[in-house]
């Protein structure tokens, strides 16, 4: 039995729906998913299986043009991911592109595809979100993304009902090169419970405060106790960089938190099958995003100061 194996980068624009793809193609939640840009921090790989092929996809983070050092080590992250891919996977949010043909997004995404030109690389173009969309709004997209010529298949899905994902995990496991199995078959991604269950946490508090919140936050899990009754104890930290977003995150006499923390235990519970007792503590650090240890429990590399 001849097995393959091999890596498929899912790169794009931020809010493209890297991470809802990632997860649809694995059939499991790895990555979280909100509406706010630039949600996916870190390159996370997700692993599926079709038929003898094993691909471990890989969402990696929006790329976009970098302002802060997190911006930087993000998108050097996403290219790291997308070079090192054995299929490159780009996704556009379709009913954004032709909205805004000149908006941000369109943007990014024509600096990804010079990019792609520049590497010679050949990817496959996914048209996310096209519920209902005129085909004829879609075709003109289609052409003229087409006229870059480094696309090797069209697919037009909506990764959120899972429309037409399939045929993207297969144009995907056609590139696997030859090779054994890298996870084990019942293992469906490499992130860490404790690095997960942060991640969980932090979705919650972006879509809880989506428009509250600034972008820099970080949630860090200090504390996983097993307990002999089979439950566990987790005990993070959520950082914030000023007092007046250590109160947003408070709330009201706790509320805010207490809710937040809700959500969180139930979706742990859900992805873990036992009992989690979360407790969740609120820090001002105002300078977290430049800390070199953050950058190292998100598996980033820290970008040094340019001159």
């Amino acid at each position: 039995m001849t097995t393959r194996c091999g890596f498929a980068a899912i790169i794009g624009a931020p809010n493209a729906g890297k991470s809802t793809l990632v997860n649809a193609l694995v059939g499991s939640k790895i990555a979280i998913v909100t509406p706010k840009v630039q949600t996916t921090r870190m390159p996370v790989r997700g692993v599926a299986i079709r038929g003898e092929t094993e691909i471990v996809f890989v969402d990696t983070p929006g790329i976009f043009k970098p302002r802060r050092r997190l911006d930087r080590a993000m998108v050097s992250s996403a290219w790291a991911g997308a070079n090192d891919a054995d299929a490159i996977v780009l996704i556009v949010d379709a009913p954004d592109l032709v909205a805004q043909p000149d908006g941000l997004a369109a943007r990014d995404t024509y600096a990804i595809v010079e990019k792609l030109k520049e590497n010679r690389a050949r990817a496959a173009l996914v048209l996310n979100k096209i519920d209902g969309m005129k085909r004829t709004d879609l075709l003109p997209l289609i052409e003229r993304l087409k006229d870059e010529a480094v696309f090797e298949q069209v697919f037009v899905i909506s990764a959120l009902k899972g429309d037409s994902v399939e045929d993207v995990a297969a144009w995907c496991a056609s590139k696997m090169p030859e090779g054994p199995w890298l996870f084990p078959e019942d293992q469906i991604g490499d992130i860490s419970s404790r690095l997960l269950a942060a991640e969980i946490t932090r979705e919650k508090i972006y879509l809880r405060l989506h428009d509250e919140l600034p972008y820099a936050s970080a949630v860090e899990t200090e504390k996983w106790e097993e307990r002999k009754d089979g439950s566990v104890r987790i005990d993070q930290t959520i950082y914030v960089q000023r007092d007046g977003q250590k109160a947003i995150v408070l709330g009201k006499g706790g509320a805010t938190i207490k809710k937040i923390g809700e959500l969180s235990r139930a979706e742990l519970e859900e992805i873990f099958g036992r009992r989690v007792h979360l407790f969740l503590f609120v820090k001002v650090r105002e300078n977290w995003a430049e800390e070199r240890e953050h950058y190292r429990e998100m598996g980033l590399e820290y970008p040094e100061d340019t001159k």
